[in-house]
């Protein structure tokens, strides 16, 4: 990786990742996954839809499944006496909103902040093959939390996954797994497993074969990576103590708590971290407080009942009770994130963000103990002008009422407006220059439409154009703007502001 410039870095979702990188090119060349992809999106009929709505909103189509490769999870696998299985699956699904709500490390997808762990919506709406009918039909998707508490063994989770999910790959299996079972050897069962594999639960039911011997697993899928290695393995070892030391009034959950409540957990963690409230065991309590309070303390002992060092159950329930009272991944990144974004734009932010958290991350101190950003001057410049353009554009329609779109210009103090079709494509600009030279008197007295004053010839630029190139564009034309747009589609604008501190020879305002 090092020979490649290539670096390591433990986060929910990268925070400099943008569309650029979700293009099918940058997908690991496997033909499983490229079957994956055409399988959904065969199965789905549509291009895939992604909106989530958090502290900002996002909102965006894209035609392959690599929004799911946004997400990087912290994957954790207890191993599982058969016999205990159902009531060991229900407790994991029982303690899944306490454990994720003080583990968020995800809260920015795309520049836009979102959920404390947008991992959890992300996920679930990139690998979702549910075509969009008016039929109100209660098809499940195949990211989820589940609908029920489990029953029986095993055999009627699998069975269940089974029944309500649409096969998508297959391949060729030569084994003959009852011949193998009745002869007393163990199945690897490659056709449940490779179902299974499209399936994905945030705690999964998983079967494998290891030194000959069969076993059973619980997979915990919902914990982020990072913020650092120290932070993992703390989550890890709160949740194989919590596992271990289950109490007997919770061997069966249905009489415990009721599962939306389990499942409401989940969701509130996911949106609002360590300031959601559970609904736990009859009593509605902060996330602090019943980790703190209840769910520490019974980790220790479990920890203690497996035989770990008490050195090693100190050091990392230590580091959960730390988050406790300092922060956690999610609420680091948002003060540096928000605080950045005031003084340098949020592409600076966001690769600040990525820059400082790889550095923390080679001292190894776990997130409570971590400080400021960087200094924005040690960052290597931007390149393409996807890095600096503005997202949030104000657009007006060409049939639009010239005095009420110049208004808004004088409004927001704005310069430059883009004109664009229903469909969002560039057919013109605004821009006040232009305006001062139009009879504005007239443009308000007579009705002038924007497509009346509009400048129709618009100079524009894609979003991996060099930063350099479109400066010399932007000199040659003598403009004061550029917008930004892919396949005709705008995406953004750059102004001489969003480029003033990366050229040697600024364009005079």
């Amino acid at each position: 990786m090092e020979a490649a410039g290539s670096r390591i870095l433990l986060t929910g979702i990268l925070p400099t990742i943008g569309p650029k990188y979700l293009e099918l090119d940058y997908m690991t060349p496997s033909p499983r996954y490229y079957a994956l992809n055409d399988m959904i999106k065969h199965t789905r009929g549509s291009d895939f839809q992604l909106h989530i709505r958090g502290v900002e909103e996002l909102s965006i189509l894209h035609d392959s499944v690599l929004f799911e490769a946004c997400n990087t999870s912290f994957q954790m696998h207890l191993q599982i006496d058969p016999e205990d299985f159902i009531s060991s699956f229900n407790w994991a699904q029982a303690l899944a909103g306490p454990i994720l709500g003080i583990c968020t490390n995800s809260p920015l997808l795309l520049g836009r902040e979102l959920w404390k762990e947008t991992r959890i919506a992300l996920f679930r709406q990139s690998i979702d093959t549910r075509p969009t009918r008016s039929a109100l039909i209660n098809k499940q998707p195949r990211v989820q939390f589940g609908t029920a508490w489990a029953q029986g063994d095993v055999s009627s989770i699998f069975r269940n996954e089974i029944a309500a999910h649409t096969v998508i790959l297959h391949h060729e299996i030569k084994e003959d797994a009852l011949r193998m079972a009745r002869a007393g050897q163990a199945p690897k069962l490659e056709a449940l497993n490779l179902h299974n594999g499209t399936l994905y639960n945030w705690n999964r039911a998983c079967y494998g074969v290891g030194g000959g011997k069969a076993h059973l697993r619980i997979e915990n899928r919902y914990v982020p990576s990072g913020p650092t290695v120290q932070d993992e393995m703390a989550n890890f070892a709160l949740w194989v103590g919590l596992m271990k030391a289950r109490p007997s009034a919770c061997d069966d959950m249905i009489t415990a708590m009721d599962f939306k409540s389990a499942k409401n957990n989940f969701l509130k963690a996911a949106r609002y971290g360590s300031e959601s409230v559970m609904e736990w065991m009859g009593e509605s309590l902060g996330v602090k407080k019943l980790i703190g309070r209840e769910l520490l303390p019974m980790a220790e002992s479990g920890l203690k009942s497996t035989g770990i060092d008490p050195a090693d159950i100190q050091r990392y329930l230590t580091i959960i009770d730390k988050r406790l009272h300092a922060k956690d991944g999610s609420k680091w990144i948002v003060s540096n994130y928000r605080e950045a974004s005031k003084k340098y734009g949020k592409d600076a932010a966001r690769r600040m963000l990525s820059k400082t958290m790889f550095d923390y991350q080679q001292e190894d101190n776990c997130i409570a103990d971590w400080g400021p950003l960087c200094d924005f001057k040690a960052m290597d410049p931007p390149e393409r002008i996807s890095q600096i353009m503005s997202t949030g554009v104000i657009t007006v329609r060409e049939d639009d009422l010239a005095a009420l779109a110049t208004s808004i210009m004088d409004w927001k103090n704005i310069h430059h407006v883009p004109v664009v079709d229903r469909n969002d494509s560039l057919i013109g600009l605004l821009t006040w220059t232009h305006v001062i030279h139009t009879d504005y008197a007239v443009a308000i007295d007579d009705g002038l439409s924007v497509g009346d004053i509009m400048v129709k010839a618009v100079v524009s630029v894609a979003p991996d154009t060099d930063i350099q190139e479109a400066i010399k564009i932007m000199k040659h034309h003598e403009i004061g703007c550029l917008p930004v747009t892919e396949k005709g589609t705008l995406v953004g604008i750059v102004t001489i502001k969003d480029i003033q501190l990366y050229d040697p020879e600024p364009i005079d305002g």
